[in-house]
């Protein structure tokens, strides 16, 4: 079976957690979001926005945070964090969708959501650029919401850290359970089960 590009594509993705420091254009980034707005969106309206932190803007970012953080725990961290978020992470993309309180629309904007980031991931993996997709508590906390632009009404669906990454260091794939063995297959009108 001959394995399409798209498919190696897929296949190949890492989510990279080391980025070195290669500087990483606005513009680069810019055309990775114009690409992936076109995830499929089941509603009538583009359910996102975003906000994008670099060069002296990251700074922001990690003060944000940071300022989730507890003494103790700012103490412990603050200088790696600082070393990471504002040196070493060349980028940090807020993807920022409408809460709204019907189930329905709700979902279907983190769907939409979600397959943008898929896009993101797989549009900026082949062009080399690594990125981590985040959903830690900061996300959630209403402070680090207020300092980096978040509106009231906006929820936070994803934090992508993004920048460029030395190719040896590639974390191995981890193991996927085949998808057959989680398919139920319906074939006749009285519901017969074949895998």
């Amino acid at each position: 079976m001959v394995t399409s590009a798209i498919e190696m594509l897929i296949r190949e993705r890492r989510t990279i957690r080391q980025f070195n420091e290669k500087p990483l254009a606005k513009e680069t980034i810019v055309n990775l979001l114009e690409a992936a707005v076109w995830a499929p969106v089941h509603s009538r309206k583009e359910p996102w926005r975003f906000i994008l932190f670099m060069e002296e803007g990251r700074k922001r970012f990690a003060d944000g945070v940071l300022h989730t953080f507890s003494k103790g725990e700012r103490e412990r961290w603050e200088e790696k964090l600082r070393n990471d978020y504002c040196e070493r992470i060349q980028a940090h993309l807020l993807v920022v969708i409408e809460a709204d309180p019907r189930q329905r629309e709700w979902e279907d904007a983190v769907g939409a959501g979600s397959a943008l980031i898929q896009n993101i991931q797989l549009l900026a993996w082949e062009q080399g650029i690594g990125v981590v997709w985040k959903t830690n508590e900061y996300n959630f906390d209403p402070d680090f919401c207020r300092i980096t632009g978040v509106k009231p009404g906006e929820r936070i669906i994803g934090t992508l850290h993004l920048g460029y990454f030395d190719q040896d260091k590639i974390p191995k794939p981890r193991p996927r359970t085949p998808a057959r063995e989680l398919l139920t297959c319906i074939s006749s009108v009285d519901g017969d089960e074949q895998l």
